[in-house]
């Protein structure tokens, strides 16, 4: 059973995480490139890469991803000061979304070789982790084919709406960047943007669906529990004096 260590960075802005997901990348890249340098018969340890789970809230921002088109940000820099919104163009996959308080983003660093070598397979269970934390709450999510993330009502004519966003990177099995869980997010934020690049469907939140804010902290419990479960692993609170984290 591996071990992923966890670790809530609180507020953090998005470059700062960014760069620490860089970090934890280009360690486990580093480790893989030495152990498979080595002839296989001196391969006689295990591939000891590193697993984690950072979770975080960020200021107000929109990211926009490798395959993403800038005219699904529909305001300019002008009014992106006003909005005291800061903008990134980043190397995950997707287009563009909005991060800010009150919602959970989640950046899994694992090396799927300790898992499974499949990018399709790691989405959805991503996506099952957050449909599992929604049943929680007597909230019915789903998939809607075509997309990523998670959706509610996606084949009601009208109704669907997205509550978590995805969009990852991945180096030879290593992934970072992740999802975006919509708890009591003002909502508001994504009227400015093309959400994922799809005009024809609006975004909700945990706090909207329910009728009342939600307990942030709660939340993060629970999808801890279920990310254990779908990886089948072992999750560890990390401290910040750990060598992973200097």
């Amino acid at each position: 059973m591996p071990t992923i260590y966890y670790k809530d960075l609180g507020k953090i802005e998005y470059g700062t995480a960014w760069d620490l997901q860089e970090k934890l990348m280009r360690q486990n890249l580093a480790i893989k490139a030495e152990w498979y340098g080595r002839p296989e018969t001196e391969r006689t340890t295990p591939l000891a890469t590193n697993h984690h789970l950072l979770f975080c809230e960020h200021p107000h921002v929109y990211t926009l991803g490798k395959s993403g088109h800038m005219e699904n940000l529909l305001v300019n820099d002008t009014r992106l000061k006003e909005l005291d919104v800061s903008f990134y163009k980043t190397n995950r996959g997707g287009d563009i979304t909005y991060h800010g308080p009150e919602q959970i983003v989640g950046y899994p660093i694992l090396d799927l070789e300790h898992f499974f070598t499949d990018l399709g397979k790691y989405m959805r269970s991503l996506e099952e982790m957050i449909i599992a934390t929604l049943a929680h709450y007597g909230i019915q999510g789903d998939r809607l084919p075509g997309s990523t993330g998670v959706w509610l009502d996606p084949g009601v004519p009208g109704k669907a709406r997205k509550i978590c966003a995805m969009g990852v990177r991945c180096s030879r099995w290593v992934t970072m960047h992740g999802f975006a869980f919509n708890i009591n997010t003002e909502l508001k934020y994504f009227d400015y943007i093309v959400p994922c690049g799809i005009s024809d469907k609006s975004v909700t939140s945990l706090q909207k669906e329910l009728g009342y804010s939600v307990d942030i902290n709660e939340v993060k419990e629970i999808l801890k529990k279920e990310f254990a479960r779908i990886f089948n692993a072992e999750i560890v609170v990390a401290e910040s004096k750990e060598s992973v984290f200097l």
